[in-house]
Order: C-alpha cells, then sequence, then structure tokens
C-alpha cells in the first residue's frame, strides 16, 4: 500500500465546484483508501500572469493501484471536467477549469515521459507544499529531503 498525494487547482469558471468535483471523482477511483483533503487556499497563479486568482488543494490516500495506471486515471478525470489544454500554442501555461497534478507516490521515483514522480516542481510550489503538508506531513518532509539532498 501507497501513499499518493495529488494537486489540484483550478481559476476559472465556478473554482470551488471544479476542485469539489474533482477530488468526488479523485476518491470513486476503486482501491482508493483512507482519503482525505486538505484545506483549500487562494493563491496567484503561477509560471504565467493572470488576473485570475487560483483555488488550490491537495488529496491524499491509500492506493495499491500502479503510479502509471492511477496517473491514467487523474488524467482522464481532468479531461472528464475540462478538456481545454493547460499551456498555449507556445507552451506557456494559460488559465484553467481544472489542473489535476500527480505530486508524490510514497517516496518512489519514476520518470516516464508523462509522469515524473515525486513532481520535480513540487517543492518550489508553496500552493502544492502547504496543502501537502497539513494531510500528508511525514511524506511531505520526505519529499522536501529529496529535493535538498539532490536525490530526485
Amino acid at each position: 500500500m501507497a501513499l499518493a498525494v495529488v494537486g489540484i487547482g483550478s481559476n476559472i469558471g465556478h473554482r470551488l465546484s471544479n476542485i469539489e468535483r474533482a477530488v468526488a471523482l479523485i476518491s470513486g477511483i476503486p482501491d482508493v483508501r483512507n482519503f482525505r483533503c486538505s484545506t483549500v487556499i487562494e493563491t496567484e497563479p503561477w509560471g504565467f500572469e493572470s488576473p485570475n486568482r487560483f483555488l488550490n488543494a491537495c488529496v491524499a490516500f491509500d492506493t495499491d493501484i500502479d503510479p502509471v495506471v492511477l496517473f491514467d486515471h487523474l488524467r482522464n478525470i481532468e479531461r472528464m471536467i475540462c478538456e481545454s489544454a493547460h499551456r498555449n500554442a507556445s507552451g506557456a501555461y494559460v488559465d484553467r477549469i481544472i489542473d489535476i497534478d500527480f505530486i508524490a507516490c510514497d517516496t518512489h521515483r519514476l520518470s516516464t515521459p508523462d509522469l515524473i514522480l515525486p513532481h520535480p516542481r513540487a517543492v518550489e510550489r508553496d500552493f502544492v507544499m502547504k496543502p501537502f503538508e497539513e494531510i500528508a506531513p511525514d511524506l511531505c518532509g520526505k519529499i522536501r529531503e529529496m529535493f535538498t539532498d539532490n536525490c530526485v
């Protein structure tokens, strides 16, 4: 059994409803146990300029699902809520109805063309790390150490 942590954000549309829908769908993935959700926080956009502030949260849960299979579930949920891309044609971030990021699966290291675990920019983002620490403080500390020790 592994502890998975997923970040969720929204900065357009009915932001709280978008996050609540993502939380409900993620909690309904088969083989998700001990599901918990952080407090929702409001933050400035990261990596691009926008007048639209984000609502962000993290969820954590225990699972036996292979991380690549879990990532596919998360991408499908993201597409069910909104199929719009998170980047424009030049590769810059854009406003989005929903953004679901797989942050960590215990301290497993994984690198595929579509998925890197732990998320390579998580520790740079307070909007990820604050909710992460709230719901999974031990794992959050281990992930911080992995990046501090340049082990990732």
